[in-house]
């Protein structure tokens, strides 16, 4: 048998501790570049923070609700936030102004950037007798912002029983909207017209996250069932 290898005793991993929100944070987020990580919380208050030394650079303030999610650009110049208010706001990550309000009927419970940023999509809970939606929005002008979807997709309950979005993302080259829910399912969905394209089974209980890699080739997944599954997403 080899012998054990010897380890500097020396050297750890000192963490940065980001101190600011109030409440439970719900999500986080490094932009494309890793510079800058961004946190939600329930505490209605976004931030952005300095990834070299925990530094908090400012917030994002305006929400009256707990931030489910949040995305960045590819050149972080612009934030989305999706939140319980029943809104998503767009910022300008530079100055923390908010540039536009997109309502909604009920809670948002995640927010997506398309690649290129020309296109973003939301889903919503069920709220009283209206069912979750996918919502679908372009932005053509950052000067002149259309606050209405081109694109609206209705998720109708299944044998008399709602099902709840969970997450939400772009495919590769934007040729799908991926949507997670809480029965385990993944759905891919035409961003032109709102056909379901593709339907999987991936979890036998709610689907808690997705992520993507880097170039989009692989998907994982994690579960309320105690798992998590590595997809090829080509």
């Amino acid at each position: 048998a080899e012998p054990p290898q010897e380890t500097n005793s020396n050297l750890t991993m000192k963490p940065y501790l980001l101190q600011g929100h109030e409440r439970p944070i719900t999500s986080i987020q490094f932009n494309y570049d890793g510079d800058l990580l961004f946190t939600a919380s329930k505490d209605h208050v976004p931030s952005v923070w300095r990834a070299d030394d925990g530094d908090r650079l400012g917030t994002f303030n305006g929400h009256k609700g707990t931030i489910w999610d949040l995305d960045c650009d590819r050149m972080s110049n612009w934030l989305l936030t999706a939140s319980a208010d029943a809104s998503v706001r767009l910022w300008k990550v530079e100055t923390g102004e908010c540039l536009s309000t997109f309502p909604h009927i009920g809670p948002v419970r995640g927010v997506a950037w398309a690649v290129g940023s020309r296109q973003f999509a939301t889903i919503s809970d069920p709220f009283m007798e209206h069912n979750g939606k996918i919502r679908i929005y372009e932005i053509e002008n950052i000067d002149d912002i259309d606050t209405e979807p081109k694109l609206e997709i209705e998720l109708p309950k299944i044998m008399g029983k709602r099902v709840n979005p969970t997450g939400v993302h772009w495919t590769a080259l934007n040729e799908a909207v991926l949507v997670s829910f809480d029965n385990g399912v993944i759905k891919l969905y035409d961003p032109e017209h709102g056909d379901v394209t593709h339907e999987l089974r991936a979890h036998e209980k709610k689907i808690n996250r997705c992520r993507f890699n880097r170039d989009k080739t692989l998907l994982i997944t994690s579960s309320a069932d105690f798992t998590s599954k590595l997809f090829d997403a080509v």
